[in-house]
C-alpha cells in the first residue's frame, strides 16, 4: 500500500458508501466510488451530489464514481457497502476480479438468512485469502459526511492491517478505534437494528422513554447471549460497537429501523405495506430480525425482544399481542446472562 496517498474502492453509492467515499477522500485517500445505478451515477457526474441517497452532500471532484469493477479493484482497500444480503452475490462477483493481497472491509451489518453466517464468515468463504476488517459503530452516514464529530471501530485480526485501514479514514473528526474482536463488533452492529425497531414500535404505540430504555437495557443482555456464544468477547459491547452504536440506533428518528418501528407502532398502515414503501432505503433490521431468531433458536439461547419483532414483522402476530406476551413474561435477574 501506498501509504502517502493510499487508493480506496468503495462498492455501493448508497447513504453510507457514499459518506465513507467523502470521508476518505477528506483523509487524503485517492477514492473510487462503484455503482451500476445509472440515476446515482449520473447524478454525481453532473452534479458532484448523490440526490438519491445522500442530498446535499458535495462530493469533491477528486472522487471517481464508476460502474467498472476493473477500475475500482484496482485499490489497495475494498470496502463493501452493500446490504448484507448482498455480500455472497458481491463477493462471487469480485472473486476472479480481486488479488488476494487486498484487505476488505465490511461496513455492513446483519447476519445472512438461511445460512445464519455473519458477514465475515460469508466473505471467508469466497474470499479466504483476502485480510477482512470490519467497520461499525455509531455512525449515521449524513454527519459523518458533513464532517460532525464521529467515533467508529476498525476490527481487524491483523493490528498493522487495521492501521492502514485507520490511515485511510481517520481524520480529526472521524476517528476509529481499533479491536481485535471481529465478532463481538459484528453482534453489536446487526442485533442494534433489531432492537432499534422494537424501540420505535414502542414509541410509536406511545409507551414513553421507560419502555425505550428498558428495550435499550434489556437488548444489550440478548447481544451478550448471542455475542459468547458466538464466541466474542462481552466487553466489545460495552464499547462503540455495541452500546455506542444500540444507543445511537434507538434514540433518532434518523435511523432507518427506528423510524420503521415508528411507523409500525402506530398502525396506520399494514406491516406489508409500510415494509414495501421502504424498498430503497432499506431497514437492515427486517432481514436481521429474521435470521438472528433462527440463530438463536439453533444455539439454544433466548433473545425474546428479536423474536417478538421477527413475529410483528412476518405478520405471525399482532403488535398488541406480541406486547402483552412480552409484558407477561416471568420476572428474572437483572444480572446479564449469557447461557440462555
Amino acid at each position: 500500500m501506498n501509504m502517502e496517498s493510499p487508493t480506496v474502492g468503495i462498492i455501493s453509492a448508497g447513504a453510507w458508501g457514499t459518506a465513507l467515499a467523502v470521508i476518505a477522500n477528506r483523509a487524503g485517500s485517492k477514492v473510487t466510488l462503484y455503482s451500476l445505478n445509472p440515476n446515482v451515477l449520473e447524478s454525481i457526474r453532473t452534479k458532484r451530489t448523490n440526490d438519491a441517497y445522500l442530498p446535499g452532500i458535495f462530493l469533491d471532484p477528486r472522487i471517481t464514481v464508476t460502474d467498472n469493477l476493473a477500475t475500482m479493484c484496482a485499490s489497495d482497500i475494498i470496502i463493501l457497502a452493500v446490504p448484507s444480503q448482498h455480500v455472497r452475490s458481491t463477493c462471487i462477483w469480485l472473486s476472479d476480479q480481486l488479488d488476494s493481497s487486498i484487505p476488505i472491509v465490511i461496513a455492513t451489518k446483519g447476519i445472512e438468512r438461511g445460512s445464519l453466517a455473519l458477514m465475515s464468515d460469508v466473505v471467508s468463504a469466497i474470499l479466504p485469502k483476502n485480510p477482512i476488517a470490519i467497520l461499525t459503530g455509531p455512525n449515521f452516514a449524513s454527519e459523518a459526511a458533513k464532517g460532525l464529530p464521529t467515533a467508529t471501530t476498525i476490527a481487524c485480526t491483523d493490528s498493522a492491517i487495521g492501521d492502514q485501514i485507520i490511515f485511510s479514514l481517520g481524520g480529526k473528526y472521524f476517528r476509529p478505534y481499533q479491536t481485535d474482536d471481529i465478532i463481538g463488533t459484528q453482534i453489536g452492529g446487526a442485533v442494534k437494528n433489531v432492537i432499534a425497531i422494537a424501540c420505535g414500535i414502542a414509541i410509536g404505540r406511545g409507551f414513553g422513554e421507560n419502555a425505550r430504555a428498558a428495550l435499550i437495557t434489556r437488548g444489550i443482555t440478548e447481544m451478550n447471549r448471542l455475542c459468547v456464544a458466538k464466541g466474542g468477547r462481552q466487553e466489545t459491547l460495552m464499547g462503540l460497537s455495541g452500546v455506542g452504536d444500540l444507543v445511537l440506533t434507538c434514540s433518532s428518528e434518523i435511523s432507518r429501523n427506528m423510524s420503521l418501528g415508528i411507523e409500525l407502532g402506530e398502525q396506520k398502515q399494514s406491516v406489508k405495506t409500510i415494509i414495501e414503501k421502504r424498498q430503497q432505503k432499506l431497514a437492515e433490521g427486517i432481514a436481521t430480525a429474521d435470521s438472528v431468531t433462527e440463530l438463536a433458536k439453533k444455539i439454544g439461547i433466548s433473545m425474546p425482544i428479536c423474536k417478538t419483532v421477527r413475529d410483528i414483522l412476518s405478520e405471525e402476530i399482532g403488535i398488541d399481542e406480541a406486547i402483552t406476551n412480552l409484558l407477561e413474561r416471568q420476572f428474572v435477574s437483572e444480572v446479564i446472562q449469557t447461557s440462555f
